[in-house]
C-alpha cells in the first residue's frame, strides 16, 4: 500500500516540465509536500547527489519553459503535467527524454524504498529532443488562441463559456481518431478480422471512457459505409459483431437486411427486416422496407388491405 501510495506521488510530481498554459487553469493549485517532489536531472546534478542539500531543500525552478511564463511555480506546473497526462492518456516519458542511470546508481530496482521494488524512472525534463515536447507547444499557442475566439462566438461571459483544453479533443488517448477511422485504416492494411480484433481490443480497454464510441450506433455507421461502399461481406460481419453486444438493436438488424440485399440474400435480408420492425415495431419506414422486400404493394388511403 505505501509503494503504490509513494510511486503515485512521485509520478505525480515527474510531470512539473511539461509545457502548458496557464488558461487550462481556472485556478491556482496548492503546493505538493516538498519530500514528494521529484527534482530534475539538472537540479540532482546540482545538489551533487549527497545529502548537503537536505530531505526539505526547496525544489530547482523548471527549466526551458518557453510557453509557460518562465516563473510560474513548480507546482502550478506539476498540476498543467496532470492536465496533459489525464487528456492524452499517457504518462511522462511521451513527450520527456529518459535519463540515464547514474553509474554505481539504484538503475532499475532498489526504487521501493529499500523494499526492492523498481525505482520511479528519471526524465531530462528540459530537454528537447521528443518531437512530441515541441507538437505540445505547438498545441498549447493553439488552446490559449483559441479560448477567446470561443468566448467571442457562443456570447458569455469568459467565466462561465466552456473551455477548450487537451481533453476536449483527445479524450485520453493520444491521437484522437474516431474508432471508425481506426478500424477503417486496420481494415485497409489487414482486414477485417484483425480490425475485429483490434475493436475487442480497445472496448475492452476503453469501455466506459470518453476515449471512443461503442454506443450501439457506432458499428452501424462502419457497417452502412461498407455496404454503400460496396462491401457487404464486411458489412455484415461488423452487424453481427454489434449483435453481440446489442442484440436487441433494431437498427443493427435494419442495416444486416441493407447488407444481405446488397449480397444477394433476399431471404436473410426479409429475416433480419423482420427483427428489425420486432424490436422497433412503431417504426413506419422499417415496415415498408419489410414490405418492398416481401413484394407488397403500397398501402394507398389507410389501411393495409384497401385497394
Amino acid at each position: 500500500m505505501i509503494r503504490r501510495i509513494v510511486f503515485s506521488l512521485s509520478t505525480m510530481a515527474l510531470a512539473f516540465a511539461m509545457l502548458s498554459s496557464l488558461s487550462l487553469l481556472p485556478t491556482p493549485y496548492s503546493l505538493l509536500p516538498a519530500p514528494y517532489a521529484v527534482a530534475s536531472a539538472q537540479e540532482r546534478g546540482q545538489r551533487g547527489g549527497g545529502a548537503a542539500a537536505g530531505r526539505g531543500a526547496a525544489p530547482a525552478a523548471p527549466q526551458n519553459l518557453q510557453v509557460l511564463p518562465k516563473d510560474m511555480p513548480q507546482a502550478q506546473v506539476i498540476q498543467a503535467m496532470q492536465e496533459f497526462t489525464t487528456g492524452l492518456g499517457v504518462q511522462c516519458g511521451y513527450c520527456h527524454v529518459q535519463a540515464a542511470a547514474p553509474e554505481g546508481g539504484r538503475g532499475g530496482g532498489g526504487g521501493g524504498r529499500g523494499r526492492g521494488g523498481p525505482a520511479a524512472p528519471a526524465f531530462e525534463f528540459a530537454s528537447d529532443d521528443k518531437p512530441q515536447k515541441k507538437a505540445a507547444r505547438q498545441m498549447m499557442l493553439l488552446v490559449r488562441d483559441i479560448n477567446p475566439k470561443v468566448v467571442a462566438a457562443v456570447g458569455k461571459a469568459e467565466n462561465t463559456a466552456t473551455r477548450v483544453g487537451c481533453v476536449t479533443c483527445h479524450r485520453g488517448v493520444a491521437i484522437p481518431k474516431q474508432l471508425s477511422e481506426i478500424l477503417d485504416q486496420t481494415v485497409a492494411e489487414k482486414g477485417v478480422d484483425a480490425a475485429v480484433t483490434q475493436y475487442k481490443g480497445l472496448r475492452k480497454q476503453y469501455f466506459g471512457a470518453q476515449a471512443y464510441d461503442f454506443s450501439e450506433g457506432g458499428l452501424v455507421a462502419v457497417a452502412q459505409r461498407a455496404t454503400q461502399a460496396k462491401k457487404p461481406d464486411e458489412a455484415i460481419t461488423w452487424l453481427q459483431l454489434n449483435l453481440e453486444y446489442f442484440p436487441l438493436s433494431s437498427r443493427t438488424y435494419a442495416g444486416l437486411s441493407a447488407a444481405q440485399v446488397a449480397k444477394g440474400e433476399k431471404d436473410a435480408a426479409i429475416k433480419s427486416q423482420e427483427k428489425a420492425v420486432e424490436f422497433d415495431p412503431q417504426n413506419a419506414v422499417l415496415k415498408r422496407t419489410l414490405d418492398q422486400l416481401k413484394g407488397v404493394p403500397p398501402q394507398e388511403g389507410g389501411g393495409r388491405g384497401q385497394q
